[in-house]
């Protein structure tokens, strides 16, 4: 038998297991981010606010707090690892209310980010097409081809899935490396000035600035922490994703710092916030357009395209991951618990995101409303605040559940690193706040503002709801939040005033071996039968799981 908080090996639940390794999920996280994405539509603003070599300083700043959040966010993977990722730990650490606000937090800011891109990918395309075919294909087409290929590739295997994402993945670093090296190779005024990686005068930094640059940063980094969603799916479910998620977290920090410095490089760092505010998204391209042949750019474009895609590509399978999750333990309807048995993967909650992200697609063309990065902004930062919310409060349940429930962990991965975590991205939620109008790239008191707010207390609110809805209709699924769909042994109460165990050999009790059970005795006559009545709802802990009496 296995022990609270190292259970055993659970029973299949349909999804494939042992199918993906640390490249591939790191590959997902990476993807999932979307760091050409962030390069052409986040850092030109930052470059043209006058950051300099802030930008770069601060994305690695970010990054070693999420690596110190990394550590926990990994013990808490050994523990139980699940296609949640933040669900169940969620509810060890802070109960389950709290894994039910983290779960609408996942779904609204996950489904925010892939609407982002989707509103990112028309615009993406139309250079290539216009250059390569002399059209002009409106945006909805263009992100209508994007949504049939991923809902094709939502219901195959999973390692043929991460494959094509890895492959994506690889070849828009690529592309982004190379692009960068040119920058480096050929730098403004024929030198790498050391205004390009110095910072002058720390005492005259705009800390103002600086709190925007840390809280964009983080946003950059969202979608990570979806490599703990694929843990049953590893061929160690204890320590690839923990592994894989802070392999991705270096991987975005050198993509984005790398290249966010060359363009200070190409640029000059006097004269880069002139050129990021006159080129914006293009502000990559028209660098690389001085230093390379044209086909060069044209790569560059279709790597952005890739990139897109990937990202929604990962994004996809991180949601419908989520939602099998919360299927198989009947939190939502089961039949998103259902995986295909040909292939292992979760058809049923691939599908029904794919139909949520067509209907909403189908719905905006039909509007007749048009795409923007301006759109897109609004809603990758929107889903990506909703993400740091979430990690949040996933390190601060680390913080309890791994200091309440002590394990083989050491006082860094127990204590330090996730009091340091929950402290650091606390301030950084706070920035991100703070700076929501800048971020969103809209004036102060900006109804975007408002609507930001409003759908993080939405969620909050909806989560809530459904913890007390299900906590007063369906008790055993609420009792069994977090647990991944394991069978649960429910103690019932009786009124009656107990009376003394002389050998009964009860099998409901830890104390007697299952292999003693006597035939139930027979009631009196002239006494009816007590109906065992449900005990108070919350009461079920996960130790009562009895895995010699569910045999």
């Amino acid at each position: 038998m296995g022990t609270l908080d190292e259970p055993p090996n659970a029973e299949p639940t349909g999804l494939a297991h042992g199918r993906l390794g640390t490249g591939s999920i790191a590959f997902l996280g990476v993807a999932a981010a979307a760091p050409i994405t962030t390069v052409i539509v986040a850092i030109p603003p930052a470059l043209a606010a006058g950051a300099g070599p802030l930008a770069a300083l601060s994305v690695v700043i970010v990054a070693i707090v999420l690596l110190l959040f990394g550590t926990p966010y990994a013990a808490m993977i050994r523990r139980r690892p699940g296609a949640g990722a933040a669900y169940p730990q969620l509810a060890r650490g802070l109960g389950r209310p709290a894994a039910l606000v983290g779960a609408w937090l996942a779904l609204a800011g996950y489904h925010a980010i892939q609407f982002g891109l989707y509103a990112l990918v028309g615009q993406a395309a139309a250079p290539l097409l216009h250059g390569w075919f002399g059209v002009s294909a409106p945006w909805w087409a263009v992100a209508a081809g994007c949504w049939a290929v991923v809902t094709l590739c939502g219901v195959i295997r999973v390692e043929f899935a991460a494959g094509w994402i890895a492959a994506l993945t690889v070849a828009v670093s690529g592309v982004l490396a190379g692009l960068a090296a040119a920058n480096v190779l050929r730098p403004a005024d024929g030198r790498i000035e050391t205004a390009t990686y110095l910072i002058t005068g720390p005492a005259r930094i705009d800390r103002p600035l600086l709190g925007l640059l840390l809280a964009l940063a983080v946003l950059a980094f969202a979608g990570f922490e979806t490599t703990a969603a694929y843990a049953e799916e590893t061929r160690d479910p204890y320590r690839t994703a923990g592994r894989a998620a802070r392999v991705a977290v270096l991987l975005i920090m050198v993509l984005l710092a790398g290249v966010t410095w060359s363009l200070i490089v190409a640029a000059g760092p006097h004269g880069v916030a002139g050129r990021a505010a006159t080129r914006g998204p293009e502000l990559l391209f028209a660098l690389a357009g001085e230093r390379l042949a044209p086909w060069a750019v044209t790569i560059g474009r279709m790597a952005l395209l890739a990139g897109l895609l990937a990202a929604i590509l990962a994004v996809h399978h991180a949601i419908a991951r989520y939602l099998f999750a919360l299927g198989r333990e009947r939190v939502l309807p089961g039949v998103l618990g259902n995986a295909s048995p040909r292939t292992g993967a979760p058809r049923a909650a691939s599908l029904t995101q794919s139909l949520i992200a067509g209907a909403a697609l189908l719905g905006t063309a039909l509007t007749g409303a048009e795409s923007s990065a301006r759109t897109a902004r609004w809603l990758t930062v929107g889903g990506s605040l909703a993400i740091l919310v979430l990690l949040l409060l996933t390190a601060l349940a680390a913080l309890l559940h791994l200091n309440r429930v002590p394990g083989r962990e050491g006082v860094w991965t127990r204590f330090l690193a996730p009091l340091l975590s929950t402290v650091l991205l606390g301030v950084l939620l706070y920035l991100a706040g703070r700076n929501l109008a800048a971020l969103l790239g809209v004036r102060a008191g900006s109804t975007w503002v408002v609507v930001a707010a409003g759908g993080l207390a939405a969620c909050l609110a909806a989560g809530l709801a459904h913890a007390l809805v299900l906590r007063s209709a369906r008790p055993v699924r609420y009792a069994g939040i977090g647990l991944g769909g394991a069978v649960l042994v429910i103690t019932p109460r009786s009124d009656a005033p107990a009376e003394p165990d002389h050998g009964s050999g009860n099998p409901w009790t830890w104390d007697t071996p299952p292999t003693a059970s006597p035939a139930p005795a027979e009631p009196a006559p002239d006494v009816p039968a007590k109906v065992p009545r449900q005990r108070t709802p919350g009461a079920h802990r996960p130790e009562r799981i009895h895995r010699e009496v569910n045999g």
